[in-house]
């Protein structure tokens, strides 16, 4: 090259105005790799480390060589729906129309974060319940909502929603309230008298309800799962989102379903035709042809139950207590008998030195508030779960 010459300058990338300034990485994602480069038992990311039934892979490969291969109805397909709605109706009471009210969904995240933006217009207000799943709020501020937090309260008996505290964040510019029962991550479930409570607060008002049930058949010691759908009046103003994933034990599947009353679902599809327009056609088929035996749902309480007793058994002894777990497959402990240090600090800490990962409860809060508290899953072979109850018990 002739001296004389400059070299082109490299072509510039266009800087973006970042829509979610506060976002980075999830601390599922962190706490996983961490996990993985230490030879960590993982208990921290929510899926199972156990196949499902083999009967329902054969299913979608049997769909698959029936044809079932190519694009279906955006709203999802007819079986599918029909077998949602018929198992909503045996469950809990209520009728969904098949055809106008139930949507298949890319999982149950793309379900809540399209009800999100078909409702919550820029200025509106959604309560939102902490600790909270980690897409709630992302997602409202996305569609230029006002996240208004509402911090659960821990007793003895677990963590409950206070629902005057809710009721004293409903203004003139409250457009949702998000509520999850059963709740990740506290295991908490709501009882009929949360769904009276929450009733009483939006009679009257033109305030949505965002219910995510995704652990809907993982509840325990007899319980009955508290769906909205029991509720006509809770109901009649709610989107309904749940998860194949996680019933199942295929959350990689990502696929899920929202029922919500006619008038609602007409918006939401209008969201949903454009943001992924239509969901794995042959999972569909197969998923609907499983369904034709409830007992794999039905069962789910007593297997997950059953392994929470395992996990809960082996740590009578140790140096962690235990907080009520009546639901989900998740065990929040305290460590205050261990250590002061800040939760994100002590999973690290748990993960790199004790050989278990687990995810920092405070993570799970707008402020990140400490309590001194995380999370276990205990959706994992038995195998496995003895092998985490091993190391923690050294500590």
């Amino acid at each position: 090259m002739n001296s004389r010459q400059i070299p082109p300058a490299s072509p510039a990338t266009p800087t973006l105005t970042s829509r979610l300034p506060a976002v980075g990485t999830t601390v599922f994602t962190r706490m996983s790799a961490l996990a993985q480069e230490h030879g960590a038992v993982n208990l921290g990311q929510g899926f199972p480390d156990f196949a499902c039934d083999p009967a329902l892979p054969d299913m979608v490969a049997d769909a698959m060589r029936h044809g079932f291969n190519q694009y279906p109805m955006m709203s999802g397909a007819p079986v599918l729906r029909h077998a949602i709605a018929n198992k909503v109706a045996a469950i809990y009471g209520h009728q969904y129309h098949p055809d106008t009210e139930i949507t298949v969904t890319c999982g149950a995240t793309q379900a809540l974060t399209t009800a999100i933006l078909c409702a919550i217009h820029p200025g509106d207000e959604v309560i939102v319940i902490e600790p909270a799943y980690d897409s709630y709020q992302p997602a409202i501020e996305l569609a230029g909502g006002i996240p208004v937090t509402v911090a659960m309260t821990l007793g003895g008996n677990g963590y409950s929603v206070p629902w005057d505290q809710v009721q004293a964040a409903v203004t003139a510019k409250t457009r949702m309230i998000l509520i999850n029962t059963p709740h990740n991550p506290t295991g908490a479930v709501l009882r009929e008298a949360d769904m009276q409570a929450l009733a009483d607060i939006v009679r009257g008002t033109d305030v949505l309800i965002l219910s995510d049930e995704v652990y809907e058949h993982m509840v325990y010691d007899g319980v009955r799962h508290e769906s909205v759908c029991r509720h006509p009046e809770l109901a009649a103003r709610a989107f309904v989102v749940s998860s194949f994933g996680k019933t199942y034990h295929v959350t990689g599947w990502k696929i899920g379903y929202v029922a919500a009353p006619a008038p609602l679902m007409v918006e939401f599809r209008k969201v949903h035709q454009y943001n992924v327009f239509s969901i794995n056609t042959p999972m569909q088929h197969g998923i609907a042809s499983y369904m034709a035996d409830p007992k794999p749902y039905l069962e789910l309480p007593a297997f997950y139950q059953r392994k929470r007793d395992l996990f809960r058994n082996g740590l009578q002894g140790s140096r962690f207590t235990l907080l009520p777990a009546d639901g989900t497959y998740f065990q929040c402990v305290r460590y205050d008998g261990i250590s002061d240090m800040r939760e994100a600090e002590f999973a690290e800490w748990l993960t790199t030195e004790v050989k278990v990962a687990a995810i920092p409860v405070s993570a799970f809060y707008r402020q990140g508030k400490e309590s001194g508290i995380v999370r276990f899953c205990f959706a994992k072979k038995d195998d496995t779960l003895a092998l985490a109850l091993e190391r923690l018990a050294r500590i």
